[in-house]
């Protein structure tokens, strides 16, 4: 078998991120290489850098560069409180918001049985032990509202309530500014079904 040269290589290895396709990869690849290879360079000494510094927080299982992150580190943030999300960049939306004072907890993932995800690849067991650390009084359920967002939420949920845990989930509905003939059926229903009163 024929080993792909250096430019199919680098086209292949953008092909990895999200949403790249062969042409986009190619593109990218052709860009680098024709227009910016100092940005190109710049790229290489930054992913190596990640690559060998950024780890897992201890706490929380987000990216850092040192056991505990900045985050958990917090003193004045609120140890009652938990908020589980499943991506580094999900735990970063909710922190932009300025609303959560708590600790949060990064899956890295959502159950996905057909793709071979289960409890053990969501750290599931690192979960339990930092909720139930006799400090946490409600986590909060931050995960996507996809399908296997809300399987994930569920399962958490009930494991979390059987040992005495309260478990909040975010809310679902309209969106801020949308219109209501614009917004899809079932976020209206949704909203319907998670109306609180004013």
């Amino acid at each position: 078998m024929k080993s792909l040269s250096s430019l199919q290589q680098l086209i292949e290895a953008f092909r990895h991120l999200p949403g790249i396709g062969p042409k986009s990869a190619q593109r990218m690849a052709y860009h680098l290489l024709q227009h910016d290879r100092d940005g190109a360079q710049q790229l290489s000494v930054a992913l190596a850098n990640a690559i060998s510094s950024v780890r897992h927080c201890e706490r929380c299982n987000t990216f850092t560069e040192s056991e505990v992150c900045e985050m958990c580190s917090d003193q004045e943030r609120d140890a009652s409180l938990l908020c589980i999300t499943e991506t580094p960049a999900d735990q970063m939306m909710i922190e932009q918001t300025l609303t959560f004072k708590g600790y949060y907890f990064v899956l890295m993932g959502s159950l996905s049985p057909l793709d071979g995800i289960g409890p053990k690849e969501i750290h599931f067991d690192k979960l339990i032990k930092r909720a139930t650390d006799g400090i946490v009084k409600e986590v909060v359920l931050a995960t996507s509202f996809n399908n296997e967002g809300e399987a994930t939420a569920h399962y958490i949920s009930e494991m979390l309530k059987v040992r005495g845990i309260r478990v909040s989930r975010l809310a679902r509905g309209v969106p801020v500014g949308a219109e209501l003939e614009y917004v899809d059926v079932g976020t209206i229903a949704r909203a319907f079904l998670d109306r609180r009163s004013t």
